[in-house]
Order: structure tokens, then sequence, then C-alpha cells
């Protein structure tokens, strides 16, 4: 997938007038790229159209026209598009309560590593994590996780032959399984894939 570069940004002035329907439309496309592994995990699969977003509201967020901060802002989030032999996601972990986080987070250390993704019929993957920095310490482990899921050959060939994906999470204090994605988030995954 190709990454993003100063050309496909819009400026300021653009994005405030589009921003409504740009969201909109990203919305509605993250719909289909959101998976929750039980009642307090979720991952994020990551492309080009969630980057450029999150791009844009960094931007607008922050204010930076400046060539070298906006070049620094896709340094960071184009690592997170897919390079069409993985996909990419951000593990979020939801505790509503903020006291209940904190012993959670506490208990959890670790768990980015426990997740995984299987193709029907093959071997689980597990993931490549947080290749920007450290997220945990031996106190905690950090809410957000970025994600990196390996695929092989076979695993990309079995998926463009119509396989089924699951996925879980298999940590000590924190197991669940997703059998099957639904169609439409496992048409919008192979999308990511040469």
């Amino acid at each position: 997938m190709e990454k993003l570069t100063r050309k496909d940004l819009i400026s300021l002035e653009k994005y405030a007038e589009m921003r409504p329907e740009f969201r909109r439309k990203l919305m509605a496309h993250k719909r289909n790229r959101v998976v929750h592994i039980g009642p307090n995990i979720s991952l994020h699969f990551e492309d080009r159209l969630t980057m450029m977003y999150q791009i844009q509201e960094m931007l607008r967020a922050e204010r930076i026209f400046e060539p070298d901060e906006i070049q620094q802002e896709l340094d960071t989030y184009n690592p997170l598009i897919p390079d069409g032999s993985n996909w990419k996601g951000t593990l979020m972990i939801e505790y509503a309560d903020v006291e209940e986080r904190k012993r959670q987070l506490a208990k959890l250390i670790g768990i980015e590593r426990e997740v995984w993704v299987q193709v029907d019929g093959l071997v689980r993957v597990y993931p490549v994590t947080n290749e920007d920095l450290q997220r945990e310490t031996s106190e905690k482990t950090s809410s957000v996780h970025f994600l990196r899921f390996e695929l092989n050959a076979d695993m990309v060939s079995a998926l463009k032959r119509g396989a089924e994906i699951k996925t879980g999470v298999e940590h000590e204090h924190y197991t669940h399984v997703v059998d099957k994605l639904s169609d439409p988030t496992r048409e919008s995954l192979l999308q990511d894939l040469n």
C-alpha cells in the first residue's frame, strides 16, 4: 500500500471545509476495520485512509503548516500503513472506570504479544509490537499498542481463495477468541494485501 506524501495532504483551510464529510467517510470505512476481542480490547486495523485522517487531524489540532513539521507527522504515521504482506493495527485496552483500568493495566503486562490472527487452517501469527517505542514498564502496560502481523505467501494465497480469519488474545488475565471476522471486515483486510 502506497505511503502518504505531502502531495496527498489537504491544506488546513480546505480540510476545514471538507472535514465533516471526510470524517463520515472515515467512520464508515473504520466500521469494517475494528474488531472487538472480548469486552475490553479492540484491534483497529490501520490503512492509508485511517492514517491520512490521523495526520490531517494532527495538522489541524496543532496548526501545523511548516514543511519539516508536516514531514515529521508523515514519518510518524506512515509506518502504520500496511506494506502488502502484513496487517498493521492499533490495540486499544479499554476500561471505562479509571481505577479499574489502572488495576487491569498492571495485570495485563505483555498482552500485546499475546494477540494473534489466524488464516483458517494455517498457523497463528503473533505480532511484532511497538516498533516505535517501549509501551510498558515492570508495573503496567499501556492502554495503546501498535502491532504488525506478517503474513506468508501461503496465508495471502489462502485469503485470496476465500479463507476465513480468526483473531484472539491468550493472556493469563484476558483470553477471548473471535472465531470468524465478518465478511465486510475480511474483505477490507484483503485490500491491504498484494
